[in-house]
Protein backbone atom coordinates (compact mmCIF):
# COMPACT_ATOMS: atom_id res chain seq x y z
CA UNK A 1 0.00 0.00 0.00
CA UNK A 2 1.53 3.49 -0.76
CA UNK A 3 1.65 5.37 2.18
CA UNK A 4 2.55 8.42 0.77
CA UNK A 5 0.69 12.05 0.87
CA UNK A 6 -1.62 12.78 -1.73
CA UNK A 7 0.15 15.11 -4.46
CA UNK A 8 -0.93 18.73 -4.37
CA UNK A 9 -1.37 20.53 -7.45
CA UNK A 10 0.70 22.71 -8.66
CA UNK A 11 0.42 26.68 -7.58
CA UNK A 12 1.46 29.74 -9.23
CA UNK A 13 1.20 33.62 -8.23
CA UNK A 14 -0.17 36.77 -9.57
CA UNK A 15 -0.26 39.67 -8.40
CA UNK A 16 -2.39 42.81 -9.31
CA UNK A 17 -3.71 46.25 -8.52
CA UNK A 18 -6.18 47.72 -9.34
CA UNK A 19 -7.41 49.81 -6.66
CA UNK A 20 -8.91 49.29 -3.81
CA UNK A 21 -7.43 45.72 -3.09
CA UNK A 22 -11.17 45.15 -0.91
CA UNK A 23 -12.82 45.06 -4.34
CA UNK A 24 -10.22 43.25 -6.02
CA UNK A 25 -9.67 40.56 -3.90
CA UNK A 26 -13.62 39.79 -3.49
CA UNK A 27 -13.38 39.62 -7.66
CA UNK A 28 -11.17 36.71 -7.24
CA UNK A 29 -11.98 34.50 -4.26
CA UNK A 30 -15.08 34.17 -6.42
CA UNK A 31 -12.98 32.77 -9.60
CA UNK A 32 -12.94 29.01 -10.42
CA UNK A 33 -8.67 27.89 -9.90
CA UNK A 34 -8.18 30.39 -7.45
CA UNK A 35 -6.43 29.07 -4.14
CA UNK A 36 -6.55 31.70 -1.69
CA UNK A 37 -5.95 35.50 -2.03
CA UNK A 38 -4.03 37.96 0.50
CA UNK A 39 -4.42 41.75 0.15
CA UNK A 40 -1.49 43.66 0.67
CA UNK A 41 1.34 47.16 -0.54
CA UNK A 42 3.83 46.14 -3.09
CA UNK A 43 6.37 47.96 -5.00
CA UNK A 44 7.18 50.79 -2.30
CA UNK A 45 10.55 52.03 -0.89
CA UNK A 46 9.27 51.47 2.65
CA UNK A 47 9.79 48.29 4.73
CA UNK A 48 6.66 46.40 6.39
CA UNK A 49 4.27 49.90 5.36
CA UNK A 50 1.01 50.37 7.39
CA UNK A 51 -2.19 51.19 5.47
CA UNK A 52 -2.13 54.53 6.93
CA UNK A 53 1.45 55.40 5.29
CA UNK A 54 0.45 53.71 2.24
CA UNK A 55 -2.71 56.11 2.27
CA UNK A 56 -0.38 58.97 1.96
CA UNK A 57 0.90 57.92 -1.75
CA UNK A 58 4.18 58.92 -0.23
CA UNK A 59 5.66 55.37 0.47
CA UNK A 60 5.37 54.23 -3.71
CA UNK A 61 2.95 51.31 -2.65
CA UNK A 62 -0.04 49.90 -4.42
CA UNK A 63 -2.87 48.49 -2.98
CA UNK A 64 -2.47 44.71 -4.71
CA UNK A 65 -3.74 41.12 -4.27
CA UNK A 66 -1.45 38.44 -4.49
CA UNK A 67 -3.30 35.15 -6.01
CA UNK A 68 -2.45 32.01 -5.90
CA UNK A 69 -4.24 29.98 -8.81
CA UNK A 70 -4.07 26.26 -10.10
CA UNK A 71 -3.14 26.98 -13.79
CA UNK A 72 -4.27 23.34 -14.32
CA UNK A 73 -8.09 24.99 -13.90
CA UNK A 74 -7.41 28.61 -14.57
CA UNK A 75 -4.78 30.53 -16.67
CA UNK A 76 -2.71 33.13 -15.78
CA UNK A 77 -3.92 34.64 -19.11
CA UNK A 78 -7.50 34.09 -17.58
CA UNK A 79 -6.78 35.78 -14.67
CA UNK A 80 -5.44 39.00 -16.51
CA UNK A 81 -8.41 38.90 -18.74
CA UNK A 82 -10.79 39.30 -15.29
CA UNK A 83 -8.45 41.74 -14.02
CA UNK A 84 -8.92 44.21 -17.34
CA UNK A 85 -12.81 43.64 -16.99
CA UNK A 86 -13.27 44.71 -13.21
CA UNK A 87 -11.02 48.00 -12.85
CA UNK A 88 -10.19 50.89 -15.14
CA UNK A 89 -6.61 50.75 -16.56
CA UNK A 90 -7.63 54.07 -18.61
CA UNK A 91 -6.52 56.31 -15.68
CA UNK A 92 -3.10 56.09 -13.87
CA UNK A 93 -3.31 56.57 -10.28
CA UNK A 94 -7.21 56.35 -9.73
CA UNK A 95 -9.93 53.76 -9.68
CA UNK A 96 -13.31 55.27 -9.33
CA UNK A 97 -13.27 58.37 -6.69
CA UNK A 98 -9.72 56.24 -5.30
CA UNK A 99 -7.08 59.00 -6.19
CA UNK A 100 -3.32 58.42 -5.29
CA UNK A 101 -0.68 56.24 -6.72
CA UNK A 102 -1.51 53.54 -4.29
CA UNK A 103 -4.32 53.04 -6.70
CA UNK A 104 -2.68 52.51 -9.43
CA UNK A 105 -3.52 49.88 -12.57
CA UNK A 106 -0.08 47.20 -12.34
CA UNK A 107 0.46 43.57 -13.16
CA UNK A 108 3.71 42.32 -11.28
CA UNK A 109 4.81 39.85 -12.49
CA UNK A 110 6.76 36.74 -10.72
CA UNK A 111 8.31 34.91 -14.44
CA UNK A 112 9.21 36.10 -17.47
CA UNK A 113 6.66 33.77 -19.06
CA UNK A 114 4.05 36.14 -16.73
CA UNK A 115 5.46 39.43 -18.28
CA UNK A 116 5.25 38.15 -21.76
CA UNK A 117 1.61 37.42 -21.52
CA UNK A 118 0.78 40.92 -19.63
CA UNK A 119 2.61 42.24 -22.69
CA UNK A 120 0.32 40.80 -25.08
CA UNK A 121 -3.21 41.00 -23.03
CA UNK A 122 -2.42 44.72 -23.05
CA UNK A 123 -1.31 44.71 -26.59
CA UNK A 124 -4.33 43.07 -27.68
CA UNK A 125 -5.94 45.43 -25.40
CA UNK A 126 -4.83 48.28 -27.46
CA UNK A 127 -5.38 47.14 -30.77
CA UNK A 128 -8.72 46.70 -29.90
CA UNK A 129 -8.69 50.70 -28.94
CA UNK A 130 -8.51 50.59 -25.08
CA UNK A 131 -6.43 52.92 -23.58
CA UNK A 132 -4.41 50.75 -20.94
CA UNK A 133 -1.73 52.84 -18.25
CA UNK A 134 -1.40 49.64 -16.48
CA UNK A 135 2.36 49.31 -15.38
CA UNK A 136 3.92 45.49 -15.62
CA UNK A 137 7.00 45.04 -13.75
CA UNK A 138 8.46 42.38 -11.73
CA UNK A 139 7.38 41.92 -8.15
CA UNK A 140 9.12 43.71 -5.53
CA UNK A 141 9.10 44.39 -1.94
CA UNK A 142 4.96 42.70 -1.25
CA UNK A 143 3.82 42.85 2.36
CA UNK A 144 0.70 41.57 3.31
CA UNK A 145 -2.17 44.21 4.43
CA UNK A 146 -3.40 44.27 8.19
CA UNK A 147 -5.40 41.19 9.54
CA UNK A 148 -9.00 43.71 9.10
CA UNK A 149 -8.42 44.10 5.01
CA UNK A 150 -8.44 40.19 4.35
CA UNK A 151 -11.90 39.04 3.06
CA UNK A 152 -12.82 42.74 4.05
CA UNK A 153 -15.61 42.59 1.64
CA UNK A 154 -17.01 39.21 2.81
CA UNK A 155 -16.39 40.33 6.30
CA UNK A 156 -18.32 43.83 5.56
CA UNK A 157 -21.16 43.34 3.20
CA UNK A 158 -23.09 46.16 4.56
CA UNK A 159 -20.58 48.74 4.26
CA UNK A 160 -21.43 51.49 1.88
CA UNK A 161 -17.86 50.73 -0.20
CA UNK A 162 -18.57 46.97 -0.27
CA UNK A 163 -22.29 47.77 -1.13
CA UNK A 164 -21.50 50.47 -3.81
CA UNK A 165 -18.29 49.83 -5.16
CA UNK A 166 -16.71 46.25 -4.96
CA UNK A 167 -20.17 44.35 -5.32
CA UNK A 168 -20.56 46.44 -8.90
CA UNK A 169 -17.57 44.93 -9.65
CA UNK A 170 -18.25 41.45 -8.53
CA UNK A 171 -21.41 41.45 -10.97
CA UNK A 172 -19.52 42.67 -14.00
CA UNK A 173 -16.91 39.79 -12.88
CA UNK A 174 -20.09 37.18 -12.93
CA UNK A 175 -21.86 38.50 -16.20
CA UNK A 176 -19.07 38.65 -18.15
CA UNK A 177 -17.24 35.12 -17.05
CA UNK A 178 -20.27 32.97 -16.04
CA UNK A 179 -18.16 29.64 -16.49
CA UNK A 180 -15.78 30.89 -14.15
CA UNK A 181 -17.45 31.26 -10.87
CA UNK A 182 -16.67 29.03 -8.25
CA UNK A 183 -19.44 26.40 -7.53
CA UNK A 184 -20.28 26.89 -3.92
Amino acid sequence: MDTAAPSTPASELATLAGGCFWCTEAVFLDVEGVLAVQSGYSQGQVASPSYEQVCTGRTGHAEVIRVRFDPERVSYRTLLEIFFEVHDPSQPNRQGADVGPQYRSGIYTHSEAQAATAAEVIAARRAAGQTVVTEVEPEHSYWPAEGYHQNYVAEHPNQPYCLFVAKAKVEAFRQAFPGRRKLR
